[in-house]
C-alpha cells in the first residue's frame, strides 16, 4: 500500500491564489501593527485557505508486475549433431526449474530456429522469434534473455539498440574444437545445351583443421550413375567439366569422403541441377514409296522450330533405272555414304517411314543404324505393307533392334486404336486426350500389320488386341515401332481426328530419353505445398521410399496411387537445403530454398558470434557443458539497480519495480459528509470554527 497527498481545489485556482494573496496581505498588516491575536489570525486564515484547497490523502493499492525472463532455445538443423540437442534439452529444464523458485519472476519459452509455421527458414534466427515473443511485454519487465544455442545464429543485430533493454546471456551448446568437413559449389550453369560442355567449380573446405594438405577423393555422380573422382586439396578450387546429356534436369552429385572425428557427413555432399535444353533437335525422315501419310509426317516434324529436318524419299528405286544420264535427272541424288556413315551420329532421331529394302541402302549401312541405337540413338519405325512383304526392313541387319517381327499378314479392317493396360500406365500414353472412354474418342485405322510376340512394351493395341505401337529399349539406344501406316488420318481430322500431335512429341521425347516421359523414375520437386515425391513405375505396385532431410534426419514414406503408373507423396519441406530421396537402386534430389544453405555452411559451435552483443549487453557467455559432457551451467544471481549482471560463474536477471494499480482509498481531509465523523474530519472541524474562536478571544482581552 502507498499513502500519498493530492489537492481537489473547490474554487478556481485563481481566485484562491487571489484569496491567500488577500489574506497574506491582511496578516503582514496586524502583525506589523502589533495587532493582538495576529499569529492566531493568520493560522485561522491558513486553516481556511487549506479546506478550501481540499487536501485529499490517497492511499493507492498497487500489485507487483513480474520480471519476464526469455529463455530461448535453439531448435535449427545444426542443434541435432554432436548429442547438441540433448544438451539444450537438460540445459533448458535445468535453467526453467531454478528461475522457477525465484518470486516474482515469469519464464517466457521461445523455440525458434527452425521451421517458421511449417515453412523452412535460411539459417538460424532466434532474434526475429524473440521480439515477437516479447512483443506484448513493457521495457521495464525484461529482465534478461538466456539463449541456449550453438552459436550459428544468422540474424544478429548490428547493435543492442535494436533490442530489450536488459542483458543477452548465451550458453552455447557443443564442444571446443570441433572439425568438419563440407562441400561448396563456387560456380555452375543452372542451364545447358544439350551435348556441349559445362563447368562446374567446387571446393573441399576442412573447418577446424590447421594446414591440411592431404588429398580428398570427391566421387562424382550424374543422374546416379558414375561420373568421376577426382582427388583435390581442401581449400583449393578445383574445376569439372561435364556434358549435358540429355534435355530436362541432369543432376550432378559430388561426394567427399568423411573426415575422421568430422560433426556430420551432411555437408559432405552437394548437388548441381542443370536443366538441359536442345538448341535444334536433328531429324532424318526417310520415306518409301510416296503415300498419303508422308505429307503428315513433314508437316508434323517442321511445325517445330526448334527441328532440323533433313527428309529423303525413294521416288527412284534401282530397279527403275533406264539409263538416263545423271545430268539430265532433276532429282538429287540419296547421299546414302555422308548420312548412314559419316554423319549418322549427328542425328538425334532417324525415322523410316513405309520403307521397303529395294537396294538404295547397301546392307552395311543397315549394320552402322543398328550401332547407332545401340550407341544411344533413337529409331522410329513407321511400317506399312512393305513390312509384311518380301523387301521388309526386318529382312535387312537392323532386325535384332526391331521390337516386333512380321508375320507377313496384312490386316484389312477398321478398328480403333486402343491404349493397352500397360500403355495406361506409359508416360507416351497414358492420359492421352479421348482415350479414357470405351471405345475411345478418335478416329478409326484401317490396316495393321501383323507381327509375333513383340520384344518390347505394347502401348497401343488395334484388331483382336494385336500390338500397334511398341516401344523396346536396346543397350543404351530405344527404338520405337508404329505396326499401322494410317496415322495420317488422324492428322486429316478423320472421324474427329485423334491425338497424332501430342503422341508423336511424346514418342519422340521418350526416344530421346527426356527423364519426365522415363517409365521407371523416382522424382523430387519442392513447392508451396512441400516436398512433392513421385514414383513412375511400370509395375502394379511400388514400396514406400525414404526420405533424407538436409539435417541428415529419416523418414519412411509410403506412397498412393494417383494415376496408374503414377504414385504420389508430399511431405512438409521443414528444412533448407539438400533433400534426398531412396527407394531400392532408385534417388532422387530437391533443393529447398537456398542452394548453399546458411545452416550448414559451418557448422561447428561457436561463441564468437555472439560474444559483442553479450559485452554490449553485460551478458554471461560460455559453453553449457564440460570437456566431459556433463551440464556445466552458471548460477543465476537476481539483480536489483544498475549493477554488473554477469560473472565469470554466474549470470544476472534484473529484477524489475514495476507494479499495476488495483484501486485507490481517497480521504478528505476538510470536507465531505463521511469527514465529519473521522478523525480527519475532526481535525477540519477544529481548525477552522477553533482557530477563529481563539483569535477572537485573543482580541477580545
Amino acid at each position: 500500500m502507498t499513502w500519498s497527498l493530492s489537492f481537489s481545489p473547490l474554487l478556481p485556482l485563481p481566485l484562491l491564489a487571489g484569496m491567500a494573496g488577500l489574506a497574506l496581505a491582511v496578516v503582514i498588516a496586524g502583525i506589523v501593527r502589533g495587532l493582538r491575536g495576529g499569529w492566531l489570525r493568520a493560522l485561522a486564515a491558513l486553516a481556511l485557505l487549506l479546506a478550501l484547497a481540499n487536501p485529499v490523502l490517497l492511499n493507492e493499492d498497487r500489485q507487483p508486475l513480474p520480471t519476464v525472463v526469455a529463455l530461448v532455445v535453439d531448435k535449427s538443423a545444426s542443434q541435432t549433431l554432436d548429442g547438441r540437442d540433448k544438451t539444450t534439452a537438460a540445459a533448458a529444464t535445468a535453467l526453467k526449474a531454478e528461475l522457477g523458485a525465484f518470486h516474482g519472476v515469469s519464464v517466457r519459452t521461445v523455440e525458434a530456429g527452425g521451421a517458421n509455421g511449417g515453412a523452412p527458414v535460411d539459417g538460424t534466427q532466434l532474434f526475429g522469434p524473440l521480439a515477437t515473443a516479447l512483443a506484448d511485454v513493457p521495457a521495464e519487465q525484461i529482465g534478461g534473455v538466456i539463449m541456449l544455442t550453438d552459436g550459428q545464429v544468422h540474424d544478429i543485430p548490428k547493435n543492442a539498440a535494436e533490442l530489450p533493454k536488459a542483458p543477452i546471456h548465451a550458453l552455447i551448446s557443443g564442444h571446443e574444437g570441433e572439425r568438419d568437413r563440407r562441400i561448396v559449389i563456387d560456380q555452375a550453369p543452372r542451364f545447358g545445351i544439350v551435348g556441349e560442355k559445362q563447368t562446374i567449380r567446387f571446393r573441399v573446405i576442412d573447418d577446424g583443421v590447421a594446414n591440411e594438405t592431404a588429398g580428398v577423393k570427391v566421387t562424382i555422380t550424374r543422374d546416379g550413375d558414375p561420373l568421376a573422382t577426382e582427388m583435390v586439396t581442401p581449400g583449393t578450387p578445383s574445376e569439372l567439366t561435364v556434358d549435358v546429356p540429355h534435355g530436362g534436369l541432369n543432376l550432378i552429385e559430388f561426394e567427399a569422403d568423411p573426415m575422421a572425428g568430422e560433426l556430420t557427413e551432411i555437408n559432405n555432399r552437394a548437388a548441381v541441377e542443370i536443366e538441359g535444353i536442345r538448341e535444334n533437335l536433328r531429324v532424318l525422315l526417310v520415306s518409301g514409296e510416296p503415300h498419303p501419310g508422308e505429307r503428315s509426317w513433314r508437316n508434323l516434324l517442321k511445325s517445330d522450330a526448334s527441328v532440323d529436318l533433313v527428309h529423303f524419299t525413294i521416288l527412284r528405286p534401282p530397279e527403275k533405272q533406264d539409263g538416263t544420264p545423271i545430268n539430265e535427272l532433276s532429282l538429287i541424288a540419296f547421299p546414302t555414304r555422308e548420312l548412314f556413315s559419316e554423319k549418322i551420329s549427328q542425328f538425334d532421331l532417324i525415322i523410316f517411314d513405309r520403307y521397303a529394302q529395294e537396294g538404295v541402302l547397301p546392307l552395311l549401312y543397315f549394320d552402322n543404324i543398328t550401332q547407332y541405337v545401340r550407341d544411344g540413338g533413337a529409331l522410329l519405325v513407321a511400317s506399312g505393307p512393305d513390312y509384311a512383304g518380301g523387301d521388309s526392313l526386318y529382312d535387312t541387319p537392323l532386325s535384332p533392334v526391331l521390337p516386333a517381327a512380321p508375320t507377313g499378314q496384312t490386316i484389312e479392317q477398321p478398328y480403333y486404336p486402343q491404349v493397352t493396360d500397360a500403355g495406361n500406365r506409359h508416360p507416351v500414353t497414358r492420359g492421352l486426350e479421348g482415350g479414357d472412354s470405351n471405345p475411345p474418342r478418335w478416329g478409326r485405322f484401317f490396316r495393321l500389320i501383323d507381327v509375333d510376340k513383340p520384344d518390347g512394351t505394347v502401348v497401343m493395341k488395334g484388331v483382336d488386341d494385336k500390338p500397334l505401337i511398341v516401344l523396346k529399349r536396346e543397350d543404351k539406344g530405344r527404338v520405337a515401332q508404329i505396326l499401322s501406316d494410317e496415322t495420317w488420318l488422324w492428322a486429316r481430322g478423320y472421324e474427329g481426328g485423334g491425338p497424332q500431335v501430342d503422341l508423336f512429341r511424346r514418342l519422340a521425347h521418350w526416344l530421346m530419353k527426356e527423364p519426365d516421359l522415363e517409365e521407371e523414375a523416382l522424382r523430387a520437386r519442392a513447392g508451396p505445398a512441400g516436398l512433392t515425391i513421385e514414383r513412375q513405375t511400370m509395375a502394379d505396385t511400388t514400396v514406400p521410399v525414404t526420405v533424407i532431410k538436409p539435417s541428415g534426419a529419416r523418414e519412411t514414406v509410403a506412397l498412393t496411387a494417383a494415376e496408374p503408373g503414377l504414385w504420389r507423396a508430399t511431405v512438409a519441406a521443414d528444412e533448407i537445403g539438400l533433400w534426398r530421396v531412396e527407394q531400392n537402386d532408385k534417388h532422387a534430389f530437391a533443393h529447398v530454398g537456398a542452394a548453399n544453405p546458411l545452416e550448414f555452411v559451418d557448422a561447428r559451435s561457436t561463441e564468437a558470434k555472439l560474444a559483442p552483443l553479450a559485452k554490449e549487453t553485460g551478458g554471461y557467455i560460455g559453453r553449457m557443458a564440460g570437456a566431459a559432457g556433463d551440464l556445466k551451467l552458471p548460477r543465476i544471481v537476481p539483480v536489483r539497480g544498475s549493477g554488473a549482471t554477469a560473472g565469470s560463474d554466474w549470470l544476472g536477471i534484473r529484477m524489475t519495480d514495476a507494479s499495476v494499480l488495483k484501486g485507490i482509498t481517497r480521504i478528505p481531509l476538510f470536507s465531505g459528509f463521511l469527514a465529519l465523523f473521522g478523525v480527519s474530519g475532526l481535525f477540519g472541524l477544529l481548525a477552522l470554527l477553533g482557530l477563529p474562536l481563539a483569535t477572537w478571544t485573543r482580541e477580545g482581552r
